[in-house]
């Protein structure tokens, strides 16, 4: 990861505004999770871009009370579950700019998979895997102009080992995620998905389409 000056950090990618963040919903204010997200979506707030969540509690709270604290902008994507026991829904303590509402788990997953330009996945449990698996499948079948992912602490590194060394993991799988382990981090690693993009390393991100993903 590049280093930065003490007063130096990194502007806001240009073409870029969205970021979408997912985490642990059973995350308390106390944990180290709830801590990173908030200081996480504060640096993103500050640098200018909006952040994206699922309007629950956990980790989505903690990135909107962040995103809030920067003087930035939420979107949350919700939906209200009748039957399914263990989702959380929306939690009336995540203060929301804008909501789009969902009738389901997975056109929720898929209308935050469209509406974040980058990703960023936080410690979590079960729905937190399906969201980062969704992302990752998704950036490989549209390699070259897919949305990047930043797994954020450094336990992804022990995670992404076992991963190539028990799965058959294509080489360009291993390029379209960065990990970060703090605010700065997480900023120059926007900044560099999107300094590779106009090197021609991918072909040119943009703001998704109905369906998500677009052709350049």
């Amino acid at each position: 990861m590049k280093k930065f000056g003490k007063q130096s950090l990194p502007e806001k990618a240009p073409d870029i505004d969205h970021v979408a963040i997912f985490g642990f919903a059973d995350a308390k204010p106390g944990d180290k999770v709830y801590r990173d997200a908030f200081l996480v979506a504060k640096s993103l707030a500050k640098a200018g871009y909006t952040v994206v969540d699922g309007g629950g509690p956990g980790v989505m709270e903690a990135a909107s009370l962040g995103a809030k604290a920067g003087g930035g902008k939420v979107i949350g994507v919700t939906f209200y579950p009748e039957n399914a026991q263990h989702f959380e829904g929306r939690d009336k303590n995540n203060p929301l700019d804008e909501e789009i509402k969902t009738s389901n788990y997975i056109e929720r997953t898929l209308t935050l998979m469209k509406e974040g330009q980058v990703y960023i996945v936080f410690n979590g449990a079960s729905g937190t895997m399906s969201e980062f698996g969704m992302a990752w499948g998704l950036a490989r079948i549209y390699f070259g102009h897919h949305k990047p992912i930043i797994l954020y602490g450094n336990f992804w590194k022990r995670i992404m080992k076992v991963l190539r060394e028990n799965l058959l993991v294509r080489p360009e799988e291993l390029q379209v995620y960065k990990i970060a382990t703090s605010p700065r981090e997480v900023l120059a690693a926007i900044k560099d998905f999107k300094d590779e993009l106009e090197a021609g390393r991918h072909r040119e991100m943009k703001m998704s389409t109905e369906d998500g993903f677009v052709n350049s």
